[in-house]
């Protein structure tokens, strides 16, 4: 039982990408069901998202136009689309309709800052993780990237999950 879960998990990785003009509901039975759907406030359409979190690294999208066609198919946690985020002025609406919904949230008490994380593969070998500062009024103010401390071998606990102490 546990195999077929985690090949019907894996189902949309080994897919052809789906080509342009693709109808949506061939999208979905070749990819399958979308983690979230977003409505696409640039035409109308709608946004599949096919997120492989949380230790995913890709989430990708399929922007649907408002004929329920397919427009593109692209992974968005990618170093430019992170450089598209704008402190000061790009929203948590902006955010998820740029490189979708975050594997881990986490809330700041001191600063008063919300957190959301996103694993993803830089420079195509560095896993990192790339944190989004949000403020009370849901702005971005801060982006910190760093390492994905969840695979660092020297960090894992046990069956490479978790973190373990160091000696």
């Amino acid at each position: 039982m546990l195999a077929g879960l985690l090949l019907a998990g894996c189902a949309s990785l080994g897919a052809p990408r789906p080509a342009a003009g693709t109808p949506e509901a061939e999208v979905v039975t070749r990819l399958g069901r979308p983690t979230h759907v977003f409505v696409n406030p640039q035409d109308s359409g709608r946004i599949l998202e096919y997120m492989n979190g949380p230790f995913g690294q890709t989430t990708y999208f399929a922007r649907i136009d408002a004929d329920g066609r397919l427009v593109n198919y692209e992974q968005v946690l990618t170093t430019q689309k992170f450089t598209e985020i704008k402190i000061g002025a790009t929203t948590k609406f902006e955010v998820v309709r740029l490189i979708g919904t975050p594997s881990e949230t986490s809330y700041l008490a001191l600063p008063k800052l919300e957190v959301w994380s996103y694993p993803y593969k830089e420079n195509p070998v560095s896993d990192s993780m790339m944190h989004v500062h949000f403020d009370n009024a849901g702005v971005v103010q801060k982006l910190q990237n760093g390492p994905d401390l969840r695979r660092d071998p020297e960090r894992r606990g046990m069956f490479g999950l978790g973190f373990r102490g160091r000696d």
